[in-house]
């Protein structure tokens, strides 16, 4: 069903609705109808304008309007281009002398600075239509204008062609926001919750609930944000997961449940947290008898293996310098080797080991993986789920690569769903590979077939769990849940060596007569960043954090003093070389007079 409606969300968004009237149920007295389309047609008496930049068209003409919005651009001091968020309108510079004061205004203020303009709406000469611009037809003969607020140089121009760090993009985000490109990403991303509040409320009766954001310490998992509270040595946490509301909020009867909630996870920039599916092909019987130190190091490891993928045409198309930028990206986000082999083109890029390969496993390997001409062979050795992670990301990577070379490889108009299923129910530690954690949480159920192993061979128990796949990217995942109070204690104490005591509260639920729930959580900037086509999921969020998890804009996360610490009853272990910095903050505040 999820996959189904995604699509058509994916696919009706640029559509309009029409106007459709749901009606709320329940057993209030009166009933409340909502329109998609109303439109309202007074604000407010302090709205200072009579229309929006981008509404005027032919069917204004003659009208008296009043304007506001940001200078985008200007023409001989003849012209302007006014911007606000619904479009752009042109504007006649007065010339004449009585209105010096307007063109005055109009002529010196800055670009990106804020006007309110009133005049007449009136046809373009003959021949000066704009048809790339809604209002083309159209302009304003100014009549007055007003200063509404100056603007200051900008770091850089509010125009989606001209090529910005993202570092200073974040720096201004609030100037970033401006452009075309994110104002269409996060109303799009608006419309698209708007839709599933729609279809999951109004459609298949779910209620949407907010569950709270100071919470406990979860056992397994991503690593919490902690927050002190007032009473010494006790903390609150930011869950990583609404995970065990929604499961009490089952035994409490709201079996049809969602919430757009916020996730914290203090993860900074871990790979694995990105999760792409790829086509690897193991080869490690290819290499068991190998010579190559590192492939021998490898495969003689307990979890250790010899993957590859196939690049098509990748030495046709792909450069020296682009091989060895992947090589990086695996080196520093992955602490992987990555070896390009070159099997049948003409190159002499091979390395002395990929020689070594090449007479050793050559026609082996041609064979197993079916390359073609000018294909080009990444290989990578190490722990199963490390080499999977580093091969999917270069995938990645070479398609994006390729593409920029002018190959067509996906079709951004179309949306290919995939479920993947069958998980393992627990993973080796990769601290500590005799112990086990829960691949995907805790809570997730044992298949109802592979039960009986849970005291024999836990390993090979699979999982109820299931993950969302569009485009090649993993958007969502869920699992049906344990409801039995045993099953869960037996798992959490016994086989992953939990503390049951964080999770009493849970426990105790569930001996309540618990009924047998599931769900599964969407990730929404990534869904959107699909839709949109945005390179990164930054892109889609209003004010994100950098890579390394901080806020440029406002520099936080940031220091407090001592004495603001104090009620928490915590105080700052400093590092050697932050001497300076805890001096500071111990000087006495002096407030700006």
């Amino acid at each position: 069903m999820f996959s189904c409606w995604l699509s058509r969300l994916c696919r009706g968004l640029s559509t309009p609705t029409g106007r459709v009237t749901h009606l709320i149920q329940g057993s209030l007295s009166r009933r409340l109808m909502l329109s998609s389309q109303r439109r309202i047609p007074e604000l407010s008496s302090f709205v200072a304008r009579t229309n929006t930049c981008g509404e005027l068209r032919s069917s204004h003409l003659g009208q008296e309007v009043t304007l506001c919005g940001w200078i985008q651009y200007r023409r001989q001091n003849i012209f302007l281009v006014l911007r606000d968020f619904h479009g752009l309108v042109q504007v006649v510079i007065p010339q004449d002398e009585s209105t010096a004061s307007v063109k005055k205004i109009l002529c010196e203020a800055p670009m990106e600075s804020v006007v309110q303009v009133s005049g007449t709406v009136i046809s373009r000469p003959p021949g000066q239509e704009n048809p790339k611009m809604p209002t083309g037809e159209i302009e304003i003969k100014v009549k007055s204008a007003q200063l509404l607020n100056t603007c200051k140089k900008l770091p850089f121009e509010i125009k989606d062609f001209v090529k910005k760090t993202e570092a200073l993009r974040l720096q201004y985000r609030y100037l970033d926001l401006r452009s075309f490109q994110m104002q269409y990403n996060l109303r799009l991303r608006s419309r698209m919750v708007m839709k599933m509040r729609e279809y999951l409320c109004n459609l298949h009766g779910f209620v949407d609930i907010e569950t709270p954001t100071l919470f406990k310490r979860t056992p397994g998992g991503a690593k919490e944000f902690v927050i002190p509270s007032r009473e010494p040595g006790k903390f609150y946490c930011l869950p990583q997961s609404p995970q065990q509301f929604k499961q009490l909020l089952m035994v409490g009867g709201l079996d049809r449940y969602f919430q757009v909630a916020r996730c914290y996870r203090d993860e900074g920039s871990r790979p694995d947290r990105q999760p792409e599916f790829t086509q690897i092909v193991d080869i490690s019987d290819v290499f068991r008898n190998t010579k190559v130190g590192f492939l021998q190091d490898a495969l003689s490891k307990p979890q250790g293996t010899v993957k590859a993928i196939c690049i098509s045409e990748g030495a046709k198309y792909l450069k020296r310098k682009d091989i060895e930028s992947l090589r990086k990206l695996a080196a520093d986000h992955f602490n992987q080797e990555v070896l390009p082999v070159f099997p049948k083109a003409n190159r002499n890029w091979n390395s002395p080991v990929a020689k070594s390969i090449m007479e050793e496993q050559r026609s082996e390997l041609i064979r197993l993986m079916e390359i073609q001409e000018d294909g080009v062979v990444l290989l990578t050795a190490g722990e199963h789920r490390k080499a999977c992670s580093v091969l999917g990301k270069l995938r990645l990577e070479c398609a994006d690569l390729l593409e920029a070379r002018g190959l067509v490889l996906r079709d951004p108009a179309l949306f290919s769903f995939l479920w993947v299923v069958d998980f393992p129910l627990f993973l080796p530690k990769e601290e500590n590979p005799g112990e086990l954690e829960s691949a995907h949480h805790p809570f997730t159920a044992p298949h109802p077939s592979d039960i009986h192993l849970l005291h024999t061979e836990p390993k090979q128990v699979r999982s109820q769990h299931y993950d969302l796949v569009l485009n090649g990217n993993e958007i969502g995942g869920g699992s049906i849940r344990i409801h039995d109070a045993e099953l869960q204690r037996y798992i959490l104490a016994t086989l992953l060596k939990e503390d049951v005591k964080l999770l009493s509260h849970l426990l105790q639920a569930l001996d309540f007569g618990a009924p047998p729930h599931g769900g599964i959580a969407l990730g929404l900037d990534r869904l959107i960043c699909l839709v949109t086509g945005a390179p990164s999921i930054r892109d889609v969020i209003a004010f994100p954090k950098s890579f390394r998890g901080h806020d440029l804009m406002s520099n936080a996360p940031d220091s407090l003093p001592p004495e603001e610490l104090k009620p928490y009853h915590i105080q700052v272990s400093w590092p050697a070389d932050s001497e300076a910095e805890k001096s500071s903050l111990n000087q006495p505040y002096h407030p700006e007079s």
